[in-house]
């Protein structure tokens, strides 16, 4: 979910959601977490529907599990993989999420 559903929901605007979000802690059965937690962020897809980044974080996951090990894809090539895909994200916005999966990079992925 993104704060965006709740603010059209709510008819408030993102940045209220937002801090409010930010400002709030619910008890879980799994101990005491901040509410922005439960949401992740968005970007738009080519057809300009709201994806959410998780959703492209776990897309370039899996393209990363199944590439060939013996000539791993590049920051700038998992960006043009999943522009094909609909995605149109950033080289360095790849590297961003890459490091958020613990994923190394082409060079450290690569087997002999």
């Amino acid at each position: 979910m993104i704060l965006k559903d709740i603010a059209d929901k709510i008819n408030m605007d993102i940045s209220t959601v937002s801090r409010v979000a930010n400002s709030k802690y619910v008890s879980t059965p799994y101990g005491t977490k901040l509410i922005k937690e439960f949401f992740s962020e968005s970007m738009k897809n080519d057809q300009g529907e709201d994806v959410s980044t998780k959703e492209i974080k776990k897309i370039l996951e899996t393209i990363i599990t199944e590439e060939n090990k013996k000539k791993p894809y590049t920051d700038e090539r998992l960006a043009a993989i999943l522009k094909e895909k609909g995605y149109p994200i950033a080289r360095r916005t790849v590297a961003k999420y890459r490091e958020q999966l613990e994923l190394p990079v082409a060079r450290l992925r690569k087997e002999i």
